[in-house]
């Protein structure tokens, strides 16, 4: 497959890992937006949320509690961060495959766009 996250999570393509485990890759983001920008991918190639399935609820469910673990270990749970899963080109989603953008470490801008 030609999925750069798949590349990443086969360790094929070298990424600042930040946490692991047998379902999910954190790793720090090449274009940091945030003083802390991690995105989180789950092992499994689902190109988007719009093809999700019923069979990839819990998946979908822990990719949340991942992202807690990311922010408790970067340290900015308790100030706030942002999640952010983009969806298909208009929602500016660039790579095909499943992800959460955890952003934080600095006052985020309220206004969205």
């Amino acid at each position: 497959m030609d999925c750069v996250f798949c590349k990443i999570a086969a360790g094929s393509i070298a990424a600042d890992v930040v946490y692991m485990d047998d379902d999910f890759l954190a790793f720090r983001d090449i274009h940091p937006m945030a003083p802390v920008h991690v995105v989180i991918i789950p092992k499994k190639h689902i190109a988007s949320v719009n093809d999700l399935s019923d069979r990839d609820q819990a998946l979908a469910g822990k990719m949340m509690l991942v992202a807690r673990k990311v922010a408790e270990k970067e340290k900015i749970a308790d100030s706030g961060y942002r999640l952010v899963v983009n969806c298909g080109p208009d929602g500016t989603q660039v790579v095909p495959h499943i992800h959460m953008h955890v952003l934080g470490g600095r006052r985020l801008a309220s206004e969205l766009g």
